[in-house]
């Protein structure tokens, strides 16, 4: 990323630009980061101040703009993709944007439910990303975690939207049912399968 590469420049310089020398190879390139409103290129003052410090005259320097320096700071802190291949016990899962918006949501609400997400789920959700040149977000999920996936799309499903649950059923064969609770209605079923009436 030249914008890393522009950080680490102005890091080592000492007086906080990035030379011209140094990005030379990458020119055209920070001028388009500059166009962008993500690279900040000196101006003629300081363009002198550091002609003198550097005993050379600087034609041009770079630094990250406020808005580059928050861009590397969120790329460094944000969870990194899953690897582009299944490890063991993995299933590549293919999701529409529907589906990726859905399954957010019920990471997203994973300290409020009572059945929440399995563990490592929420990792995967961030890590997902779309698949160059199609309409799909890739995840790698056990399959634990796509039990879970199917009972977030469950409670899609009962609260207004089946497409992204019966997809997944079609596509992998999983669907979600609540299993029954204990109670007397729970309890009546249960004696009547033991037994045999109806």
């Amino acid at each position: 990323m030249v914008l890393q590469v522009v950080a680490e420049w102005q890091e080592a310089g000492g007086h906080g630009w990035a030379l011209d020398q140094d990005l030379r190879p990458v020119k055209q390139r920070v001028l388009n980061l500059a166009a962008r409103g993500l690279v900040e290129l000196a101006g003629r003052e300081d363009r002198a101040e550091l002609s003198a410090w550097e005993g050379r005259a600087v034609r041009w320097a770079a630094r990250p703009s406020p808005c580059g320096h928050d861009l590397l700071l969120y790329s460094r802190l944000r969870p990194q993709p899953a690897p582009d291949g299944p490890g063991p016990g993995l299933r590549r899962v293919e999701l529409i944007p529907a589906q990726m918006t859905a399954l957010r949501l019920f990471v997203a609400l994973a300290d409020q439910l009572r059945v929440p997400p399995v563990d490592g789920l929420a990792e995967r959700v961030r890590g997902a990303r779309r698949e160059p040149g199609t309409n799909r977000y890739v995840l790698y999920l056990s399959r634990e975690q796509m039990e879970s996936v199917a009972y977030g799309f469950w409670l899609h499903k009962m609260t207004g939207s089946a497409l992204e649950a019966n997809r997944f059923a079609r596509d992998y064969n999983l669907d979600h049912h609540p299993a029954p609770t204990t109670g007397p209605a729970a309890s009546t079923r249960a004696s009547a399968d033991l037994t045999g009436s109806e």
